[in-house]
């Protein structure tokens, strides 16, 4: 009987192991995200080429130290380990991977998926930074003692994933013998570090220790971790500038070349007017938020966050919550829905709410658009001490604001709990971050991203084009034609209520659509004031449309409703899957609203006071 070969493997491992980037390595391109079937636990799928030319499918499960699951991602792991997930076909192989700059914590699981019984591939992963802090590990007796394969790999490297790939084409080994109910794992891991171990030269301090003394430094640690953040804002504006001049003169022209193709009418407006400057005022953002996704996503890579949560453990806990809500509420400067998903590695469950109930006002890349069109605007742009950038530090000071109330409504929800919950986390060996890797993460990225604008974006912007169009003022009427339309009529009837913060009604219809997508609300403003895909430069004849018909305070309150306001439909959506909880949901909309219609207020009185 001819032994299989394995079809479908599945990747699993702790955290910081490297799992995502050996994933990235193996499959390139060609993988898939999306959800597990009745959860919002995260699916990365995709397929690799053996050295022979086989294809295989990989599954990318989410990370966990224990098949004791205590939060979805883990029960997720645990069951497709066991072949029992409802839907999902049991792995022909699995694939431990392990960091083997921390074998001793790593093997531990690998032991717990060994017990499974099932056939098994371990992968000593960042194994060249294994020999620069002077060990060695004995990988053939290592084999030898588990009694299963055991290759070594670097997934931060091309071509390091090349062992494995050599390995999937070996026929499936049976699994070992498990060993006894009552045998001590942590005893059986002494004997395998005893046995494979052993250090080749004496290099004290190593490299991580000397780094940290310096990272991890209670003063000048919290520097470093500043002076990260300030670049990271600065770089949104300074760094992406070039790439949206590139984006908005393509979609100039393709709106110029549509608009010269089509007859005057209807059509011709719903297309130009209503779709492609619709998708071009938000489009032209996108090198910003890949600029801030590529920042998170080193960071995450290099080993650099974990430190960072421990640095914040004292500042969160001024909060009353622990450093493990920092990496959630991180995530939440990208997009709030997976900040929030990321919550499920918060054991304590008051910690777990009051960080989803906060992770809102971290200043999602949704709202990047909003921000960087008023500040170009009404911010001159000129640099600061002849180094940064005003708009940067403008920037700075909107995020700094979302994130100071973030800690202070999370010192109100847990005002009456004076428990404390001790932080433990792992700390990850530094290591440059693959190219590779955050190419493809930033490449998922834009997809998402790209597809919002093919599809809500795109969506909205032709209702609102609907809005703004119809009816058509009578004739003989007088006055700009939009007035006329049901825009201006829903704007009017706002109009009371917000009018109080500075609002005119053309932001008050610009917020409708702006509740289902942030990115939205430019489109919006771009529609009602009837600046096209067929004027030059789109955001630049908006700009100054904008300081003409609205004053400085006007401006700094709807970027002061910007920090606070209620969240986008996705994000609502995600909170109720969570908890469970529409009362969870209510809560959020409520107090959101209601900071930031006083943020507004606050705001717009002050600029007031001292512009007159």
């Amino acid at each position: 009987m001819t032994t299989p070969l394995p079809q479908r493997v599945a990747l699993v491992g702790n955290p910081n192991c490297g799992k995502t980037a050996l994933f990235n390595q193996l499959t390139g391109s060609r993988q898939k995200v999306a959800n597990y079937a009745g959860v919002t636990v995260e699916r990365k799928a995709g397929r690799l080429t053996t050295a022979s030319g086989r294809v295989v499918q990989i599954l990318d499960l989410p990370g966990t130290y224990s098949l004791n699951a205590t939060s979805p991602d883990e029960a997720v792991t645990r069951d497709v380990c066991r072949g029992i997930y409802k839907g999902e076909p049991a792995p022909d192989l699995l694939i431990s991977v392990v960091a083997a700059t921390n074998l001793r914590l790593h093997l531990r699981f690998a032991l717990e998926l060994r017990q499974l019984g099932r056939p098994m591939l371990l992968v000593l992963n960042m194994i060249d930074a294994v020999r620069s802090q002077g060990l060695e590990i004995d990988v053939p007796r290592l084999q030898a003692e588990l009694g299963i394969p055991v290759v070594t790999a670097i997934g931060v490297r091309r071509g390091g994933a090349a062992k494995v790939l050599r390995a999937l084409d070996n026929p499936i080994q049976p699994p070992p013998p498990p060993l006894p109910d009552d045998a001590d794992l942590h005893a059986e891991i002494r004997r395998l570090m005893a046995l494979c171990v052993r250090r080749a030269t004496d290099r004290h301090p190593q490299l991580d220790a000397r780094l940290d003394r310096w990272v991890m430094h209670p003063v000048w640690g919290m520097i470093i971790l500043l002076a990260l953040l300030f670049i990271m804002f600065q770089a949104v504006f300074s760094w992406a500038q070039p790439f949206m001049d590139l984006l908005q003169s393509a979609m100039d022209q393709l709106g110029a070349l549509v608009g010269s193709l089509l007859p005057e009418g209807i059509l011709r407006s719903l297309i130009v007017e209503g779709v492609i400057a619709g998708a071009g005022t938000v489009v032209v953002f996108l090198p910003q938020i890949l600029i801030l996704f590529l920042w998170i996503l080193a960071l995450e890579e290099s080993g650099y966050l974990p430190r960072a949560a421990f640095m914040l453990d004292k500042l969160m806990a001024s909060a009353g919550l622990s450093g493990r809500s920092f990496i959630p509420l991180l995530s939440s400067f990208a997009c709030a829905v997976p900040g929030i998903m990321s919550t499920r590695t918060i054991q304590n469950p008051r910690d777990r709410m009051v960080t989803i109930l906060i992770a809102p006002l971290m200043t999602c890349s949704a709202r990047l658009p909003v921000y960087a069109l008023l500040i170009g605007a009404f911010v001159p742009s000129r640099t600061v001490l002849g180094v940064f950038n005003l708009h940067g530090l403008v920037l700075f000071v909107l995020y700094a604001a979302g994130v100071l109330s973030a800690l202070a409504v999370a010192r109100v929800l847990k005002k009456r709990d004076a428990t404390e919950h001790p932080l433990l986390m792992e700390l990850p060996s530094y290591r440059v971050p693959g190219l590779q890797s955050l190419a493809i993460e930033l490449w998922q990225r834009a997809r998402i991203f790209l597809s919002r604008v093919g599809t809500i974006i795109v969506t909205l912007s032709v209702i609102m084009w609907a809005l703004s169009s119809f009816p058509s003022p009578p004739a003989g009427a007088t006055g700009p034609a939009i007035d006329w339309s049901l825009a201006g009529h829903i704007g009017h009837l706002m109009l009371p209520l917000f009018a109080f913060i500075g609002f005119n009604w053309q932001i008050c219809v610009a917020l409708i659509p702006g509740l289902a997508a942030r990115e939205v609300a430019v489109s919006g403003l771009a529609t009602v004031y009837s600046v096209g895909a067929s004027e030059n430069d789109t955001a630049t004849q908006l700009a100054p449309l904008l300081s003409a018909h609205w004053s400085l305070a006007t401006a700094f309150s709807l970027l002061a409703w910007y920090v606070y306001a209620p969240q986008c439909f996705a994000t609502l959506a995600v909170i109720r899957r969570e908890t469970g909880s529409w009362r969870l949901v209510w809560v959020s909309i409520a107090y959101l609203f209601g900071l930031a219609y006083l943020a507004s207020f606050l705001t717009y009185r002050i600029t007031l006071f001292f512009t007159g």
